[in-house]
């Protein structure tokens, strides 16, 4: 297990946010628990990425461990020309690499979950997009983010990658939504 300083960061420090990150992007699928791997080896190759990660607390015989786990376990993004692609697919930790077609949609969909991370939220893995009711966060830290809504013991707001089809769960209070037009 990776001490926590030792997990790559998220997205490169030089890239403030995904969309002004220049070049086509692509959904690397990783050969089984490879995405940080992916991810150090991109970093050394000057390839701009994003890795979402959430923090998962664990024990285990009565020692507390924390540690960073992707958010889309198996999926690295990340952004480049087709030299960047051919260099992700040489190394050993990739077993196919997605284009994606529709760069407003998916950049769209992605910043969404970099804002929330950037902001300070908890988000959990929600393997598929349920039906609710399209929301939008009006105040707060999360102010602008859309998704649906799924009410159970809580409210979550879920911010949907259509292309992976799964979405992150961000736990929400109610009265910071409304209607999304």
């Amino acid at each position: 297990m990776l001490k926590l300083h030792d997990n790559p960061p998220m997205k490169p420090q030089n890239w403030p946010r995904l969309a002004d990150v220049p070049g086509r992007w692509y959904v690397a699928h990783t050969k089984a628990r490879r995405e940080k791997a992916l991810v150090w080896v991109l970093l050394a190759e000057g390839v701009a990425h994003f890795l979402p990660m959430t923090e998962r607390l664990t024990s285990n015989r009565g020692r507390r461990f924390r540690s960073w786990l992707p958010l889309f376990s198996g999926y690295v993004f990340f952004a480049g020309d087709r030299q960047a692609r051919q260099r992700a697919l040489a190394t050993r930790h990739v077993a196919g690499v997605l284009d994606v077609v529709d760069r407003d949609r998916f950049l769209a969909e992605l910043s969404q979950i970099e804002k929330a991370l950037d902001a300070g939220a908890k988000l959990d893995p929600y393997p598929s997009i349920g039906h609710g009711s399209l929301c939008r966060v009006r105040c707060g830290p999360f102010a602008g983010l859309e998704g649906m809504v799924v009410r159970k013991n809580v409210t979550r707001l879920l911010l949907q990658v259509e292309m992976l089809g799964q979405a992150a769960a961000l736990e929400i209070d109610g009265s910071l939504l409304e209607p999304a037009a």
